[in-house]
């Protein structure tokens, strides 16, 4: 992925992945009360200085710019807040045991002895300090076009992560997109944003009459799990 992926053209590839993350069940934190205002969020997981990060981070993944709703709007950092302080974070469900091999292959699976929370912390904190050495400011400090260079140096494994923590742009990267597309009620997708930007009709109990008609937009809008309509 280039740098160029996160500008506002982007909207394409949310758009393919949105049939995979729609409607994930997540277990952790499931919200029912409407949210307060994201400047007024107190992290359930993050320090200050992380969630700086990521609030920029997913700024710069899915941008405000453009034809629709960016990360912030869809209050994608909420969810991954919400997610590192449960189970997901902790890995509550996944097999940890050792050996880890660094130099395998994806398809040999996860390979890091750490959790997800552990991964963003000890990640963040990692370029945070890369940032000040080479740029004299931490990353949410930094200029958008200085933001997007760093995370493609992230990508590529270019800036000295550990083995331990270099799968952290990849775990960003699908975190943003879950939190992006998944059910409003764990903290992300705020208002079925994202659904109605691409015509997704959520957790309809039924649409089949709509199944067959192609390039025909979807009219009556998107219903979350909890019965909420956009």
């Amino acid at each position: 992925m280039s740098q160029n992926s996160w500008r506002p053209n982007r909207r394409d590839f949310l758009k393919a992945g949105a049939a995979t993350s729609a409607l994930l069940c997540y277990p952790a934190y499931a919200q029912k009360s409407p949210p307060v205002p994201l400047e007024q969020y107190q992290a359930v997981y993050f320090s200050a200085a992380e969630w700086a990060f990521v609030m920029a981070a997913c700024a710069r993944l899915i941008p405000s710019e453009g034809d629709g709703p960016g990360a912030i709007e869809t209050r994608v950092p909420v969810f991954i807040d919400l997610q590192l302080a449960g189970d997901y974070g902790k890995a509550t469900d996944w097999y940890m045991e050792g050996p880890h091999e660094p130099s395998a292959e994806h398809a040999r699976g996860f390979q890091s002895p750490l959790n997800p929370a552990q991964i963003y912390r000890q990640a963040i904190s990692y370029i945070n300090d890369w940032c000040q050495k080479t740029h004299g400011k931490v990353f949410a400090e930094l200029s958008h076009d200085v933001q997007d260079q760093v995370l493609t140096a992230c990508q590529k494994n270019e800036i000295g992560l550990s083995h331990e923590t270099k799968e952290f742009f990849n775990i960003l990267l699908q975190n943003t997109k879950e939190g992006y597309f998944a059910d409003p009620q764990y903290g992300g997708n705020y208002g079925m944003a994202s659904w109605s930007y691409i015509g997704f009709p959520g957790a309809r109990a039924s649409y089949k009459e709509w199944v067959d008609q192609h390039n025909i937009p979807y009219p009556l809008g998107p219903v979350s799990i909890s019965g909420e309509r956009a």
